[in-house]
C-alpha cells in the first residue's frame, strides 16, 4: 500500500502532482545518465502516449545544473532527429559536467557502450504554458523509485514507444527526475542549496509520482529547518491534499496545527495576562503588553482563534490587579505592618509598586474597551470604596494614580467608545470626580502618555449625559475649585456654557444657541 495518496480519494496509478509554471522557450532534449554511467547515444525514438501531470504553479527556476548536462547534439528540430553517432566521443570534461556523482571517468569507448544500453527511455515533457522538453533517462533507476513511473514503462514498452507527460512546471518535474538517480546524502545536500520553497515544490511532485526516497529526504530536510510565514503556508495548503505516514510528516503538522490541546488553547491568553500583571521588569513589561495587546485586539492581523480570552478570564486579573492595589494603599496609611508584606515588594519603593498596578489595570481596561466589555468594569470603579476612603489621606504623589484610571474611563465614554447606563455613569462621577479634581495638577506633571486636553474635554461631555439637576450639582463643584486652583483644575467652560444654556434658556431661543 502506498505510504502517501491523496486526501479523500484513493492512489491512482497515473495520477500525480508536480508545481510548474515557467516552462524553457525551446524544445530541448536532456538526457539523465544512469547513476554510474555516462552517454554520447542517443537511442531510436518511440511513439508517444499522451500523459497529463497536474502541479501547483511554481516558479521554473532551478538550483540544478540541468542545462551543463543537456548535450547540444540532442537538441530536436521540429520534425526532425539530428544523428550524432558519427560525432567524435565527447571531451572528459563534457562527460564530468553531465554526472550527478563525477565518478572517476572511464574511457569514452566504454561510457559510450554503456549509455546505449542505459538511456532507453525517451520522455517527452510539455509545460502548460507551451514549453516542452525531451528527456532521455534510464527506465530501470525510474521504475525502481517511482511505482507510477513503473507503470507508464511498462506501458509504453507493451505499446512500443516513449510518454508524453503534460506539466506545469518542466524545471521542477527535471530536478525531482535528477533526484532519483543520487543517493540520499546528495538529495539532502542539494535540498539545503535550493532552499526551502523549491524543495516544497519537489515534495510536492515527489509525492504526486511515489518517489519514495525523495519524500522521505524533503521531509527531513524542511522539518529541520524555519520557515518563512509564505513557506508555512504553502506546506499547510500541500498537507491538505496529501497524506504523509512518514514519522517525519507527523512532526511537521506538528509545527502547523495544533492537536490534542481542547483545554491548552483557552489557557494561552489567561496565562499571558497573568505572567505580565505580575511582571517586575518594566523594560519587558511594557515590551509584552505591547506585544500581547496586538494579538488580542480586534484589528490584529493574525486569527485569534488560538489566543482567545474570555470576559471572565479578564477580569479575574482586574480584580486581582485591584487587590494588590488596596493592599498598596494599606501599606501607605501605615495600616499594614511591614513584617506581613512579602520581602519581594519591599525591596521595591511604594510609588513604583503602585504604579505598576495602575499600569496592568490601565492596559487591561483598554483591552476591555476594544472587546466591548468595559462596561461592567465602571460599575467596579464606582464602588471602590476603600481606595476612595484612602485617597483622602494618602499623599498626592501616589494617590493621584487612581485619577488615572478614573481618565480613561472619563476618555472612553466622553469619545463614545464605551457606552453604559445612567446608573453607572453617575456612580462614577459622583465617586470620581472630586477626587479628579484635587489630582489634576499631578496628571498635569506626570502625564504618563495622558492627553489632557482630550481629558478636560470628555470630562465635560460625559457630565452633560447625565440629568440637568445631577449636572448642576458636580458643574458648581467644579466652577468653585476652578475659581480657586485655576489650571491646577481641568478646564469644562465649553461644557459649562452648554449646561447653562440648556438649564436656564428655553424653547427656540436654546436651539437657535446650540445650532451655532
Amino acid at each position: 500500500m502506498n505510504r502517501w495518496s491523496r486526501r479523500g480519494r484513493k492512489p491512482c496509478r497515473r495520477a500525480w502532482c508536480c508545481s510548474f509554471a515557467i516552462p524553457p522557450s525551446s524544445p530541448e532534449v536532456t538526457s539523465i545518465p544512469h547513476s554510474k554511467s555516462r552517454h554520447n547515444h542517443k537511442p531510436e525514438p518511440f511513439s508517444k502516449p499522451s500523459v497529463s501531470v497536474p502541479n501547483s504553479p511554481q516558479s521554473a527556476k532551478s538550483g540544478f545544473p540541468i542545462v551543463g548536462r543537456i548535450d547540444p547534439r540532442r537538441i530536436l528540430s521540429p520534425g526532425r532527429v539530428s544523428p550524432i553517432d558519427s560525432d567524435p566521443a565527447p571531451a572528459e570534461s563534457q562527460l564530468r559536467s553531465r554526472s550527478f556523482r563525477a565518478p572517476s571517468p572511464p574511457p569514452p569507448e566504454a561510457a559510450a557502450a554503456e549509455s546505449a544500453a542505459a538511456l532507453d527511455v525517451r520522455l517527452n515533457l510539455r509545460g502548460r504554458n507551451g514549453g516542452s522538453m525531451v528527456v532521455e533517462v534510464d527506465s530501470e533507476v525510474l521504475g525502481a523509485n517511482s511505482e507510477v513511473f513503473a507503470g507508464l514503462i511498462a506501458d509504453c514498452k507493451r505499446g512500443g514507444g516513449g510518454a508524453t507527460m503534460e506539466v506545469d512546471n518542466l524545471g521542477v518535474f527535471t530536478d525531482t527526475i535528477e533526484l532519483m538517480f543520487e543517493d540520499t546524502d546528495r538529495i539532502t545536500k542539494r535540498l539545503v542549496n535550493i532552499g526551502v520553497c523549491r524543495s516544497i515544490d519537489i515534495l510536492e511532485v515527489s509525492a504526486g509520482i511515489m518517489f519514495t526516497k525523495g519524500v522521505q529526504c524533503c521531509l527531513k530536510y524542511l522539518e529541520a529547518v524555519p520557515w518563512t510565514e509564505e513557506e508555512e503556508e504553502k506546506l499547510r495548503s500541500l498537507f491538505t491534499r496529501f497524506e504523509f505516514d512518514d514519522a517525519t510528516a507527523k512532526d511537521i503538522l506538528g509545527r502547523l496545527y495544533l492537536h490534542d490541546s481542547v483545554d491548552y488553547r483557552p489557557n494561552v491568553a489567561q496565562q499571558l495576562v497573568w505572567s505580565i500583571s505580575t511582571c517586575e521588569d518594566a523594560n519587558a513589561r511594557n515590551e509584552m503588553k505591547s506585544l500581547v495587546k496586538g494579538l488580542l485586539c480586534k484589528s490584529s492581523v493574525y486569527e485569534k482563534n488560538h489566543l482567545e480570552l474570555s470576559k471572565e478570564d479578564l477580569y479575574a486579573v482586574c480584580h486581582s490587579c485591584l487587590s494588590s492595589l488596596i493592599s498598596l494603599f494599606e501599606e501607605a496609611s501605615d495600616t499594614i505592618p511591614p513584617e506581613r508584606l512579602p520581602k519581594k515588594d519591599v525591596s521595591k519603593p511604594l510609588i513604583e509598586r503602585i504604579a505598576r498596578q495602575v499600569d496592568n489595570i490601565n492596559w487591561l481596561l483598554e483591552i476591555m474597551l476594544d472587546g466591548q466589555m468595559a462596561e461592567d468594569f465602571v460599575d467596579i470603579w464606582a464602588h471602590q470604596q476603600q481606595l476612595l476612603k484612602m485617597h483622602d489621606t494618602a499623599s498626592p504623589m501616589i494617590r493621584y494614580e487612581l485619577s488615572r484610571v478614573s481618565a480613561i474611563l472619563f476618555v472612553a465614554m466622553g469619545t463614545r467608545k464605551l457606552q453604559c447606563p445612567l446608573e453607572a455613569r453617575s456612580g462614577l462621577l459622583q465617586a470620581w470626580f472630586g477626587p479628579m479634581l484635587l489630582d489634576f495638577g499631578w496628571l498635569q506633571r506626570c502625564r504618563k502618555g495622558l492627553d489632557m486636553k482630550a481629558l478636560e474635554e470628555a470630562m465635560g461631555q460625559t457630565l452633560l449625559t447625565l440629568p440637568l439637576k445631577q449636572q448642576y450639582v458636580l458643574f458648581m463643584e467644579w466652577f468653585r475649585h476652578f475659581s480657586r486652583h485655576g489650571t491646577e483644575c481641568p478646564n469644562m467652560s465649553k461644557a459649562f456654557q452648554i449646561w447653562w444654556r440648556r438649564s436656564f434658556l428655553r424653547g427656540s431661543e436654546t436651539y437657535a444657541v446650540e445650532s451655532r
